[in-house]
């Protein structure tokens, strides 16, 4: 009940966006062959746009904030006559209620996440400072081997083609794949020990 509460409130919020929003679901989701290349073409051109421009933090912080601020105001106003219509098909309706509730569960699991590391911090202290030293260092020295913009390009990259990798199942075929490939080595591990 809480969670159909959260999904309506979110909703009512991002109405303004709904159609900006299916229209990248569908890219996101590769529903034509061509977008995963045409996501990957655009992500390129923004990232060599940086490099090349090679802003401060702050210059590339103002831009970011200023361009948000643009879309929040511009988009609402200009996507019912860049789209159509304002009325929506009922699966129209639909894909944006999922999205939202998949918004909402995936804040609620990263609130999760962080509620079970506060209390790892609590209950086992030594074990919260090691895991946590650890990966950050695991992540400085990736960081200091690979360029910055070059590693936050991989990571969005990624990241935009996750749910289309998740929605084709390549994901899911591979982790299979893996998951069989351990499988055979810890048997053939117990075979030896024998």
């Amino acid at each position: 009940e809480e969670h159909a509460q959260e999904t309506a409130q979110l909703e009512e919020q991002l109405q303004g966006w709904g159609e900006v929003i299916l229209a990248g679901d569908r890219v996101l989701r590769w529903e034509k062959p061509w977008f995963p290349g045409a996501l990957m073409g655009a992500t390129t051109v923004l990232f060599l746009l940086i490099y090349y421009l090679d802003p401060s933090v702050l210059t590339g912080l103002s831009c970011t904030v200023m361009l948000l601020c643009l879309a929040d105001y511009l988009v609402p106003t200009l996507a019912p006559r860049v789209f159509g219509s304002n009325k929506w098909t009922t699966e129209q309706q639909q894909r944006f209620h999922e999205i939202c509730g998949n918004l909402v569960k995936t804040q609620r699991r990263v609130v999760g996440w962080w509620k079970r590391l506060c209390a790892l911090k609590e209950e086992k202290p030594k074990m919260y400072f090691a895991s946590v030293i650890s990966s950050l260092l695991a992540v400085a020295w990736i960081g200091q081997q690979v360029h910055n913009l070059f590693l936050t390009y991989l990571i969005v990259s990624f990241l935009l083609l996750l749910p289309g990798l998740n929605q084709h199942g390549i994901i899911t075929k591979y982790a299979g794949m893996a998951k069989r490939e351990i499988n055979k080595l810890l048997k053939q591990k117990e075979k030896k020990n024998e």
